[in-house]
This record gives C-alpha cells, sequence and structure tokens, in this order.
C-alpha cells in the first residue's frame, strides 16, 4: 500500500465536485490495502461496532514502538475508510495516535455529513480499536 499523509487525502477530497466522486476516491483508496491474511481474521482480531465485517490487527515494532496497522473488511466503501485511518496512525508511537484529531479531519473531509450514522458509528469504532491496540 502507498501510504498517502491524511493531509494529502484531505487535500485531494477537496478536488472533486460532489460526493460520488468522492466515494470513488474513498473506494479506490481501500483497494491499496495491504493484503491481511485470511488466518489473521479471527474472533480476537475483529472490530465490534461496525455494521460491516472489519478485522484489524497491530504489530509494535522493535526499535521507537511504532504501529504498524493491518485492516481489512468485506465492505468497499469502509476499505477506505480503513485507508483512510492508516494514513493518521500507521508507524506511529502511542503518543502519536492520542494526539491525533481525528474527529477535526474526519469533519474537514465532509465525512460528518455523507456517511450514514452506521457508518460513522463504525468509522469511530475502528479508531477506538487503534487506540486500544496501540495503549
Amino acid at each position: 500500500m502507498t501510504l498517502r499523509s491524511i493531509d494529502e487525502l484531505a487535500e485531494n477530497f477537496a478536488l472533486f465536485d460532489n460526493w460520488e466522486e468522492r466515494y470513488g476516491y474513498l473506494i479506490e483508496l481501500g483497494k491499496d490495502l495491504e493484503p491481511m491474511e485470511d488466518a489473521l481474521k479471527t474472533d480476537h482480531t475483529f472490530v465490534r461496532g461496525c455494521t460491516s465485517r472489519v478485522w484489524m490487527v497491530a504489530q509494535k515494532g522493535e526499535s521507537g514502538g511504532r504501529y504498524h496497522f493491518i485492516a481489512d473488511s468485506d465492505a468497499h466503501i469502509v476499505r477506505g475508510l480503513i485507508a483512510l485511518l492508516l494514513s493518521a496512525y500507521q508507524d506511529k508511537t502511542t503518543e502519536e495516535i492520542a494526539a491525533v484529531d481525528i474527529e477535526k479531519i474526519f469533519n474537514e473531509i465532509g465525512l460528518s455529513e455523507h456517511l450514514s450514522p452506521n457508518r460513522r458509528n463504525g468509522f469511530f469504532a475502528m479508531v477506538e480499536r487503534i487506540k486500544a491496540l496501540a495503549a
């Protein structure tokens, strides 16, 4: 996966004129996710609170204590949301993860107005899972 910064993604979202194009971009982001082995898709890695099926694992690096996340979903838009989250949290320390204001980013991109309440809840369930894995 070619990971872009969250700022770059926010700028890219602003380039689109309508939400149909933005959803298309979100789906494209999801196609670039790092593959997750089926063996990792277990009850233990399952993210509760999402309407779609989502799995997430974290690997803590030996040097610097940075977390590398691998996640997957059975829904294309949710895979895009995962890619968005990883651009904000990937390869950061516990302190850096805690400092990310994902709600601000979520609002700036416009997702707060254009995601269903269920997808919004799922998005923040994934955020909570990331924070729990990095605690």
